[in-house]
């Protein structure tokens, strides 16, 4: 089960982005405040690097991609030069989970534009966990969109 709570999301559109265009080029950065547990989901043509903790590499960015089919991608860094091994592992698997929470929050908080493009729902969701250790640098296939939003039976 996710601890995703809709009502502590909130979006924030990136002009020119709007909650129905644009589909090419169409990119996600969340981030969170520690202190409140809320979530903050910017929707634009470019990630907001602005909210990404440099030093950490925190934070899960996302994009639309198409060559023959739709997917959405996405990267988060695990582990950095200087993590230990255990540390390094202890990040993967908080990271693992809060992945499944960012797509929770890209499915609702982008809803109205999946309701535009209602193919989307079932393009495959990669995520890529970034790391200096060889171990944990993998590609994850997440399902797809649909999934997200059915497990709390979100309206599109």
């Amino acid at each position: 089960m996710t601890d995703f709570n809709p009502q502590k999301l909130k979006v924030r559109f990136i002009l020119p982005a709007s909650p129905t265009e644009p589909l090419k080029g169409r990119k996600y950065t969340l981030s969170h405040l520690n202190d409140n547990g809320q979530l903050i989901l910017d929707i634009g043509t470019d990630f907001n690097n602005d909210v990404i903790n440099e030093k950490l590499n925190d934070g899960f960015i996302a994009e639309w991609q198409t060559d023959w089919e739709y997917r959405l991608v996405g990267r988060v860094h695990v582990a950095l030069e200087n993590f230990t091994e255990q540390e390094a592992q202890k990040r993967y698997e908080y990271l693992t989970k809060l992945t499944k929470n960012a797509l929770h929050g890209i499915a609702f908080g982008d809803r109205l534009f999946l309701s535009s493009y209602p193919l989307l729902l079932d393009a495959p969701i990669y995520i890529l966990f970034e790391s200096t250790n060889p171990q944990l640098r993998k590609i994850y296939n997440f399902g797809s969109l649909k999934h997200y939003l059915n497990q709390f039976q979100y309206e599109i």
